[in-house]
């Protein structure tokens, strides 16, 4: 069995109000006064009271994007973006690693390396940076998640709970790296608006072995089982496509009624494949997508607010980072150790729209 160990987390430096975005998208977009108000009553349903970037724009003027787009007037390329990126995910990835690490392993004991990414890539990517950064072995396995969104530290879970049944003595390292807000678009359209509502920047970093569980005095995750649907009615409601002018987002409104629709039959699957049942579950480990989402799955599942605190916690704090995001909402819930084995369920949303979940145990 395949255990998570630890997890890390790391944010930029730049904390955002969401009062302080709000302002500067009403600016940036040049709203009147009616659009504003619409924007503005968004943002206060948005569920999010502060997010975190490697940018400093939206709570001071006259920094990289505001010069690029007002002083400038130019949306600045995709090879600009990702130079920042370039610059900035592998700082924050490094951090998220040893804050991971931390009083638990050393880089050398790393035997895999896993890097999640949908908002920056090149080659060599940061699987090499992050390789030299940790002075990790020349022979370390590594692999890349590209582009896969929102569920894409599900499947990263899911690779290394394949590893380490395969390889017994091996020491994963899962790191999620997102930086959202450099693709920051100027036009306004709904997409662009729901955009810049809900994203932000973060890193989060998991170490998975089969290290027993009697020899771990602090809490760890017991992964079991991994069920996943694609939802392809959603295909054209969720979408991340590269333009000339960064990354841009397809995010309908449609989204939490299609969750709303599929997400019993979706959970009593996942379920049945792993032997519990719902009223088992005494941990639900939800991918904040939303408030919205939130709402939806909690209302259809029968679920109490306690049972998804963890998952509004953390869309409060930091916004949706994407891939990371679900990592903070478990490590979230991983900061007490359990007088006995309590079941968790998790579930996280990307393009697809596809609905990644996991059985675990926290011990």
């Amino acid at each position: 069995m395949a255990n998570i160990i630890s997890i890390g987390t790391a944010v930029p430096d730049f904390c955002h109000q969401q009062t302080d975005i709000l302002q500067f998208m009403q600016n940036m977009y040049g709203l009147d006064d009616a659009q504003k108000r619409i924007l503005s009553f968004l943002y206060r349903q948005s569920g999010i009271r502060q997010r975190y970037s490697v940018l400093n724009d939206f709570s001071e003027k006259h920094a990289y994007l505001h010069q690029l787009f007002a002083a400038q007037s130019v949306n600045p390329p995709i090879s600009k973006r990702m130079d920042v990126y370039q610059l900035m995910a592998p700082v924050l990835a490094f951090k998220a690693i040893h804050n991971c690490l931390n009083g638990v392993a050393e880089p050398h004991q790393i035997t895999h390396l896993i890097t999640v990414s949908c908002t920056g890539m090149s080659a060599p990517g940061i699987d090499l940076q992050l390789a030299e950064m940790l002075n990790l072995p020349d022979t370390v396995f590594r692999t890349s998640v590209n582009f896969m969104g929102c569920y894409a530290a599900i499947h990263a879970l899911k690779m290394a709970n394949y590893i380490c049944k395969s390889e017994p003595d091996a020491v994963v390292v899962i790191v999620a790296v997102e930086l959202c807000t450099l693709h920051f678009q100027p036009e306004f359209t709904e997409d662009n608006a729901a955009s810049s509502l809900l994203f932000a920047d973060g890193a989060a970093a998991v170490l998975v072995s089969t290290q027993q569980v009697k020899t771990t005095p602090k809490p760890i995750i017991a992964l079991e089982s991994f069920y996943s649907k694609i939802e392809r009615k959603g295909k054209n409601d969720m979408a991340w496509m590269i333009g000339n002018h960064g990354f841009e987002m397809t995010l309908s409104g449609f989204i939490p009624s299609i969750i709303e629709a599929d997400i019993e039959d979706l959970v009593y699957a996942a379920l049945k494949n792993s032997g519990y049942t719902l009223q088992a579950i005494q941990h639900w480990c939800l991918h904040p997508g939303g408030r919205k989402i939130i709402d939806v799955i909690e209302k259809k599942l029968g679920l109490t607010r306690e049972k998804t605190i963890s998952s509004r916690f953390i869309l409060e704090n930091f916004g949706n980072m994407s891939s990371p995001t679900i990592l903070f909402v478990l490590k979230e819930m991983m900061q007490h150790k359990p007088l006995q084995p309590e079941p968790v369920f998790g579930i996280a949303f990307g393009p697809g729209l596809t609905m990644e979940t996991f059985t675990a145990q926290l011990i």
